[in-house]
């Protein structure tokens, strides 16, 4: 892989401009939503900064917003708590994902300029001081949504904007310097599961419910199989991790071992929430968790296990709806068993 910055690689442009017109809105597609393949060539300014805040990252803490209100036993189908499940998933999703996104770009420019020369930054396409700007707008507007949450709610206690604030900081101590979590393969990868699974839910959870410490035990606990998806989302950045430094999982352990520990990790951990439902007499929705995890396994045979620098993004467009449905159903019978 080039290391030369894209801007000025003549060999990248013309390659680009090569492309045909179905491959380069492909390309462009990806490069907003900030996934592998995306298009080097230059763009609207706006569209930037919303490729820096990574949309198809929002979508898993979106839904963990959906589970947490499902998991309060509370919610009720009303204009007033539709409306404010909407600004919680805004506030999980663009503002406080988009401003970690952003955070860990800046932060990681130069792994970038390695892994994915693509990426507004390393490209050139952005200057740092906007760079900036967006990081500190979308903070203070998350953290203002998240008080302005917890005043709708009635809470004695701010529970949401705390959230906000315990989420913004791992953010920062995951990309920043001296901490920089990332550094530490299973602390890195833990902390990014945590922030995928149980911010949200626990957001989500408060809007409606009182947020208990069994709720943020068992959120945490789920929070486990998201360190198995996060070592998946390493394997890209392995060649910039191991030139820098980097310790994350795929670089200690190997490819094909990390992939191992990933699947195993993510159907273990789903098995034990499965265990606790029955416990607790849900045993149809312990049964349900229980029937999605087979097409996982499935997948992860299929995909992951196989070839996982090849396969990693189509492992996760196809598996991953599964745990998230499964996470549904794991809340929605918490809230059925009144935990």
């Amino acid at each position: 892989m080039s290391r030369s910055n894209p801007m000025t690689s003549k060999s990248d442009i013309n390659q680009s401009l090569k492309s045909s017109p179905e491959s380069s809105s492909i390309s462009n597609t990806r490069q907003l939503l900030g996934i592998k393949g995306a298009a080097l060539g230059k763009t609207s300014v706006w569209k930037i900064h919303l490729q820096l805040m990574k949309p198809i990252t929002w979508i898993p803490l979106m839904w963990g917003v959906i589970c947490g209100a499902a998991s309060s036993g509370h919610y009720s189908w009303t204009w007033d708590n539709l409306i404010k499940v909407l600004v919680c998933m805004v506030l999980s999703g663009p503002l406080l994902t988009g401003y970690t996104q952003t955070l860990n770009d800046y932060y990681d420019r130069e792994i970038d300029a390695i892994n994915e020369p693509y990426r507004p930054i390393p490209s050139g396409a952005i200057s740092i001081p906007r760079v900036i700007i967006q990081i500190l707008i979308l903070l203070a507007t998350g953290i203002i949504t998240a008080y302005a949450l917890d005043i709708w709610s009635y809470h004695n206690f701010p529970n949401i904007t705390t959230i906000a604030l315990l989420g913004s900081f791992l953010a920062y101590i995951y990309s920043a310097p001296p901490l920089k979590l990332k550094q530490n393969g299973w602390l890195g990868s833990y902390a990014l599961g945590a922030s995928y699974i149980a911010l949200p839910w626990c957001a989500g959870h408060a809007l409606f419910g009182e947020l208990n410490w069994k709720v943020v035990i068992l959120t945490l606990t789920y929070s486990i199989a998201g360190l198995g998806i996060a070592i998946v989302n390493d394997f890209k950045s392995i060649e910039g991790d191991s030139k820098l430094g980097l310790r994350s999982l795929p670089v200690i352990f190997g490819v094909e071992t990390s992939a191992w520990i990933s699947v195993v990790i993510i159907d273990i951990f789903q098995a034990l929430i499965a265990a606790y439902l029955f416990c607790i007499h849900e045993n149809l929705y312990g049964s349900m968790l229980i029937l999605l995890i087979i097409p996982q396994i499935t997948l992860q045979d299929m995909y992951l296990l196989r070839n996982p620098l090849d396969n990693d993004v189509k492992y996760q467009a196809s598996a991953q709806p599964f745990l998230v449905i499964g996470m549904l159903f794991s809340a929605l019978a918490l809230g059925h068993a009144g935990i």
